[in-house]
């Protein structure tokens, strides 16, 4: 008899990965083809934008632009990723279709006039906006609508930087800190996997990052130990300091558009105004480096990420410029997404302990790459396998020590409201 139900069981599991293959094959199609096209036209308005700097001082009003955009025809698209999260959690209006045109629109504007974001939340809301629509279209129940969102996001984010495992993972762990569902493991997985595919079939192609291989170690603290522990001593305090710079962008994100809407009474001026700020910030710094997204740079000795992973390649507050626009630009209204930036300055924040204690700059670089992101969005297993599909697997116990690390010492913050603390990460209460 339990072997009939066993049988049965498998039979059942089956029939339900068969489903969800169906389910997200066709969104998986047009969320990569999607991407592939966001991308295209992301590189291309910032060549434009590094080749006619005046741009930059379109800002304000591109600024202005986008507050109206999303004022009347934006609705609760506004929302942004908060909304795909919170639509997980509790099903209730649903994800509006608009969202993608929306915030392809807007991010595109956001870089070609100079702010500094990044591209994820831009791939994230259209996967999740085409996964709402679609679930739509199927009239699918709550519990089918939740697993089938999860698999927007894994989509887009997957496809956004050529790293599907990463984005399957980070649909799941971003939701809840300190739970991970895995009922949409698969769901998320195929979505993410099938996603990248479509996005590279179109021609698009990831920047690609290296980390040299490590001399082999004079001494270890023990013989049988396969790790330079002096080493992995300066990575654990690099890790506290990656967890921090991710706690401080979470904060200073929020309280930047806490503030600014608070005492500027006109809404429409917030956005001016952050736009003449990153314009007289840029003029007093006589640099650009800290404009867009910051993956290359057109000026020879421009800092970029590719140049964080070379010594010298970042100063040793590169990292807090870098922070201090993105945390303008995304808290007084402009769209586009954190975790690139949180790439630029977790590798220039990496370049710069790098110098301080002699570690190699490329190791240093990927590992402020992952572990600021890991702080910032508290999503550790994510942001480990990130740097497994993106590095290799050659120093898997380095990322996961910065990451875990940097998870612990950015608290509970994140820069995502909707995501909810389930657990505490430490419990601190004396029994």
């Amino acid at each position: 008899m339990k072997k009939i139900k066993s049988s049965f069981e498998q039979l059942s599991i089956f029939l339900h990965l068969l489903k969800w293959s169906v389910y997200v094959l066709p969104l998986a199609a047009v969320v990569g083809s999607l991407v592939a096209l966001f991308l295209w036209l992301l590189n291309e308005v910032t060549v434009l934008r590094e080749q006619h700097e005046w741009l930059l001082f379109l800002l304000p009003v591109a600024g202005v632009l986008i507050f109206f955009l999303y004022k009347y025809a934006g609705k609760n698209a506004e929302a942004g990723n908060n909304l795909i999260m919170e639509e997980i959690h509790e099903p209730g209006g649903g994800v509006p279709a608009r969202m993608t045109p929306l915030v392809l629109i807007t991010t595109l504007i956001t870089h070609l006039f100079g702010g500094s974001a990044g591209r994820e939340g831009t791939a994230v809301q259209m996967g999740g906006s085409m996964a709402g629509l679609l679930g739509k279209w199927m009239r699918l129940n709550g519990n089918d609508l939740r697993i089938l969102l999860m698999a927007g996001m894994a989509a887009g984010f997957g496809a956004v930087f050529g790293t599907p495992l990463t984005g399957a993972i980070f649909a799941l762990e971003v939701l809840a800190v300190g739970r991970i569902n895995h009922t949409a493991l698969l769901p998320c997985f195929i979505a993410a996997f099938l996603a990248d595919i479509t996005c590279s079939a179109w021609g698009i192609r990831h920047t690609h990052y290296a980390i040299a291989p490590l001399q082999a170690a004079a001494a270890h603290l023990l013989p049988y130990l396969h790790f330079n522990g002096i080493l992995l001593m300066k990575v654990i305090l690099a890790g506290i300091c990656f967890g921090l710079a991710g706690f401080f962008f979470a904060e200073l994100s929020r309280n930047i558009k806490k503030y600014s809407t608070q005492y500027i009474k006109t809404p429409w001026l917030v956005p001016f105004a952050g736009g003449c700020i990153i314009i007289v910030l840029t003029l007093i710094l006589g640099t650009s480096d800290y404009l867009g997204l910051g993956v290359t740079n057109a000026h020879t000795n421009g800092v970029s990420i590719v140049s964080s992973f070379q010594p010298g390649g970042a100063g040793y507050t590169s990292w807090f410029w870098k922070l201090l626009f993105t945390a303008i630009t995304i808290g007084m209204g402009f769209k586009g997404g954190e975790v690139t930036p949180l790439f630029f300055i977790g590798a220039a924040l990496g370049n710069a302990i790098a110098a301080l204690t002699g570690s190699p700059a490329d190791l240093m670089a990927g590992l402020g790459f992952i572990a600021v992101f890991a702080g910032a969005t508290n999503t550790p297993i994510a942001c480990t396998l990130m740097g497994i599909e993106l590095f290799g697997g050659e120093y898997t116990i380095y990322y996961a020590i910065a990451c875990f690390t940097a998870y612990y010492f950015s608290g509970h913050s994140g820069i995502y409201r909707a995501q909810r603390v389930t657990a505490a990460k430490a419990d601190m209460q004396q029994q």
